[in-house]
């Protein structure tokens, strides 16, 4: 019996698990996938906005600009990439800069901190590679750009590390509430717990609708991306938006925190949960908008493209709550700004169950992440006692990241071990680079297969049953 089972294990789900896990409370996080982050919060736009989007007094404002002020002190405790490089908003006629003045004003009132809006000399001073047709822009000094699924990748490790039960592979079917116990019936048996947490993205209305009446529906949305080369990621040093619409914030350019360039999203409502497919016209449209903003990017450097999708709900807002049945409690509809309002959900889902009455005591014994850099980030002679304590770390395995042997080896042993390609890719980022693994995918999957002791055959890309090797063509 668990006192809480979270189902889904993206940066909402692994932050309420890493939270409850602070507490003597026994904690199960369910996720359908191989792996966590391996929805929503892999395929986004890794930005933390600043919050002045959002509409005054919605709950999105309220969690996005608390969620914003959180994520300085919580990446530096997860070792973490997270950098403030600042908004733009760009106005390119009068009209757009009437909307400029009402972002601000909503963002004043949603108390966003370093808001101003600047002239196009002041605009061209900072950003020189700003089209020369913008003439001002509304600029944000406290957004920024992270990792998401490095992120969750470290809150759900800190969570296991403190005595949460992570189920992959684990997919819910139904769920049954008698006396005060919920039974969750899924494909890997049945769960039993005292409260749940629905943070199940795309598919949260249908959870919730496994337990309680309809109260709300989830409506996909796709948007799709350019990832582009290290060497575009100088073009702009901060995250430049258009001016948004009703289906978003618009087409953005972005430096990545590792280096890359980031160019989309489009916006598609879609009925398919699943459907992240890609579309030469909608990616022609991206380089269409995206080239307004930022002169002479050059899309021929594009590395990857690649589509993701947000969980815009019916009500326009997030929704963190209990439903009408006790102890199920539904944080859904968290599209943009979710990522940027997670550790701040986090913290809400802890008020959900004050308010129940959970009598939540602190652990003595909680242990703090494990502090971790880069190998490529330390210095030289760190890197030579690395080598010394370990020899595989003077091993290249990935030479456009420059990652190590020694480092895909502990992604592989982190917490939550990384057991398929993809895994040790968010992880560690081998096959990030220029090839896209073209070279050292195959190295990758032999280290996978030695480190778990199991037939090359059965290393996975990633989903389940994406198979790489089928049989031997010759002897």
């Amino acid at each position: 019996m668990y006192d809480i089972l979270i189902i889904g294990a993206g940066v909402i789900g692994t932050g309420i698990a890493r939270e409850l896990s602070k507490y003597n409370l026994k904690v199960a996080i369910l996720e359908k996938d191989t792996d966590v982050a391996n929805e929503t919060t892999k395929a986004n736009s890794a930005i933390v906005h600043g919050g002045y989007d959002a509409k005054e007094g919605s709950l999105m404002a309220k969690l996005n600009v608390l969620g914003n002020s959180l994520y300085e002190d919580l990446c530096n405790e997860l070792s973490v990439p997270f950098k403030r490089n600042g908004s733009l908003v760009l106005a390119f006629n009068d009209e757009e800069v009437e909307h400029l003045k009402v972002l601000y004003n909503r963002g004043i009132i949603n108390k966003v901190p370093g808001l101003n809006i600047i002239d196009a000399k002041k605009l061209k001073e900072i950003e020189p590679n700003i089209d020369e047709k913008a003439i001002a822009a509304l600029h944000c000094s406290s957004a920024g750009i992270v990792s998401p699924w490095e992120l969750a990748e470290a809150l759900i490790d800190n969570a296991v590390e403190n005595g949460v039960d992570l189920f992959l592979n684990t997919e819910v079917k139904n769920i049954e509430k008698i006396d005060d116990t919920f039974y969750v019936t899924t494909n890997s048996g049945i769960f039993h717990g005292k409260h749940i947490f629905n943070c199940a993205g795309v598919f949260a209305d249908i959870i919730h609708n496994m337990i309680a009446p309809k109260t709300y529906t989830i409506l996909p949305r796709k948007g799709e991306y350019f990832v582009l080369d290290k060497n575009q990621g100088k073009r702009v040093n901060q995250t430049v938006f258009q001016c948004p619409s009703k289906l978003g914030k618009g087409i953005l350019v972005t430096p990545t925190v590792h280096g890359n360039l980031l160019v989309g999203p489009d916006a598609q409502d879609i009925n398919d949960r699943y459907d992240v497919s890609t579309a030469t016209d909608r990616l022609d449209y991206i380089k269409f908008k995206g080239s307004h903003s930022i002169k002479d990017i050059n899309f021929r450097e594009n590395i990857r493209t690649f589509a993701g999708i947000r969980a815009e709900s019916d009500r326009g807002d997030f929704i963190v709550e209990e439903s009408s049945v006790k102890g199920f409690y539904d944080i859904a509809g968290i599209k943009s700004p979710g990522l940027s309002a997670a550790p701040a959900i986090a913290l809400a889902a802890l008020d959900l169950l004050k308010e129940n009455g959970i009598n939540l005591n602190k652990k003595e014994d909680f242990k703090s992440p494990r502090k971790h850099t880069l190998f490529m980030h330390l210095s030289s002679e760190e890197k030579a006692k690395k080598i010394e304590e370990d020899n595989r770390f003077g091993r290249i395995i990935c030479r456009c990241e420059m990652i190590t042997e020694g480092e895909i080896v502990e992604a592989i042993h982190r917490p939550v071990k990384a057991t398929t390609m993809d895994a040790v890719k968010r992880r560690c980022r081998p096959g990030s680079g220029r090839c896209q693994g073209g070279f050292c995918g195959p190295r990758v999957q032999e280290i996978i297969a030695r480190e778990l002791n199991e037939d090359i055959k059965d290393v996975i890309l990633d989903k389940a049953n994406s198979y790489i090797l089928i049989e031997e063509l010759k002897k």
